[in-house]
Order: C-alpha cells, then sequence, then structure tokens
C-alpha cells in the first residue's frame, strides 16, 4: 500500500468489510471535490455540508454494491452527491412553500428568486452532465482542472500526458460544453 491510502479500488475493498480507516482516507481525497460540487446544488452551508455527509454515509452503507468505472471513485461519489442534493431541493422547495404566507406581499419575489436560483442550479448540473458524457480521460481532465481546480502541470503528472495535451484537451472539452450549451438554448 502505498502512503495515500492505496487505490479507490483497494479502499472501496476494505470499506466493505467495514474498515474504517479506508473510510477516513476516501472522505480526505474525495471530500474536497464532493464538497465544492454540493454547493453547485444546495443553498446553505447546512444543506452542503449534510449533503456531503449523506454522501460519505452512503458509500460506507453500500460500499458492497458499489463498482467504480476506471480507478476513481469519484465519479460515483459526485452522483450520489447529486442525487441527495436533488432530493434535498425537492424538500426545501415543499418546506418554503408550506411557509409562504399567502397575503405577503413579497411572496412573487420570494417565489421569483427561488426559481431564478433553481434555474442557475440546473444549469449548472446540466454542464456537470454533459461532463460525464465525455470520453474517460477528457472527462477525468475536466475533474482534476474544473471541478477539483488542479494546475494542468499536476493533472498532467497523474495521467501520464503532456502540459499541452492537457491544456489542448481542456480547450477542446470547453468548446464541446460550449456548443452544447448554445445548441440547447436554440
Amino acid at each position: 500500500m502505498d502512503e495515500s491510502g492505496g487505490t479507490d479500488a483497494d479502499l472501496l475493498e476494505r470499506l466493505a468489510v467495514g474498515d474504517q480507516r479506508a473510510l477516513s482516507v476516501v472522505f480526505d481525497r474525495h471530500a474536497p471535490a464532493v464538497t465544492r460540487y454540493a454547493w453547485a446544488i444546495a443553498t446553505s452551508r447546512m444543506d452542503v455540508e449534510e449533503i456531503v455527509q449523506d454522501t460519505f454515509v452512503t458509500m460506507w452503507r453500500k460500499s458492497s454494491e458499489i463498482t467504480i468505472a476506471e480507478a476513481s471513485l469519484l465519479p460515483w461519489l459526485l452522483v450520489t452527491c447529486r442525487n441527495l442534493g436533488r432530493n434535498a431541493a425537492r424538500k426545501a422547495a415543499r418546506h418554503q412553500a408550506d411557509e409562504l404566507d399567502e397575503t405577503s406581499t413579497n411572496r412573487g419575489d420570494a417565489l421569483r428568486d427561488f426559481h431564478e436560483a433553481e434555474s442557475a442550479r440546473d444549469d449548472l448540473r446540466w454542464v456537470l452532465d454533459e461532463i460525464e458524457r465525455l470520453e474517460p480521460i477528457d472527462r477525468r481532465i475536466c475533474e482534476l482542472c474544473l471541478v477539483d481546480g488542479a494546475p494542468y502541470a499536476e493533472a498532467a503528472k497523474q495521467l501520464g500526458l503532456s502540459v499541452g495535451a492537457v491544456k489542448q484537451r481542456v480547450s477542446r472539452s470547453r468548446a464541446r460544453l460550449k456548443k452544447a450549451v448554445t445548441l440547447d438554448e436554440i
């Protein structure tokens, strides 16, 4: 086992037999990306923390059932985070609708603000869904550079590519995403 605790596949096997140290390593490795993703879905810090916690608890409970593509748990964690976030958003919308006072003069403004925020979150979810449709290497580069915020040089080193190749793939992926957004708006 290496200093980082092993590969995600190794850690998943350890999680399946109840290894709490493996859970700690997976959390340390992927919590920053899952948290950034949760911020795109949730409206408050409390909701983000709850979604992130629920994502890792779900992974812990379902570890023996999880099959990962390639070598990373991150795609599975992000999909789980997205689903939990959607559930939380629906619950919050129901709760907010119940609390709105029918006589409030701000009701129209509150509903408009809520719908605008939902629309912005839907747009971001759509972009992240489009990233999931990229070829595996391009998706991984986008995860590293655009989601995790890793520098091109670090992504290149991790993936065994040149910095120029990473830059070119990020540029091509951004153009593809921009084209998809433009076509979607027509």
